[in-house]
């Protein structure tokens, strides 16, 4: 028994059996330059079925999703709504942000994104 306590607190490494093997992985996907990367990625949602590549990507973490509903607002209002509130209920989830823009578009960000909502003194209006 001392023998193993011996070895265990020497210091020296007798046998793999206790050694740790492992692949150390970045918490953020990075490009070649070491940045880390964040996707801005457009979806179309032409039926309620057609949300889940946007709430897939949200959950990943790394992509802001830009959801074209137009198709699916010509199409059927009821569906729409249930789309919209699922799409929410995903954003609330993963403590993100979503709001809409103009008729048509709906902007939804993971955690570390915010959606400016007006027109206040920090930003100069457009010409």
């Amino acid at each position: 028994m001392a023998g193993v306590i011996g070895k265990l607190f020497s210091g020296k490494q007798q046998s793999d059996e206790f050694t740790d093997d492992y692949v150390e992985i970045s918490a953020r996907p990075v490009d070649r330059s070491g940045k880390a990367k964040v996707t801005v990625r457009p979806f179309i949602v032409e039926d309620f079925a057609d949300i889940k590549p946007a709430l897939d990507a949200l959950r990943e973490g790394y992509t802001v999703a830009l959801v074209n509903i137009k198709p699916l607002k010509d199409k059927d209002l009821v569906e729409l709504k249930r789309a919209v509130s699922k799409l929410k209920k995903t954003v609330e989830a993963i403590e993100g942000d979503i709001a809409g823009f103009g008729e048509d578009w709906i902007v939804a960000t993971p955690s570390f994104g915010q959606v400016y909502r007006g027109m206040g003194e920090d930003m100069p209006p457009s010409e």
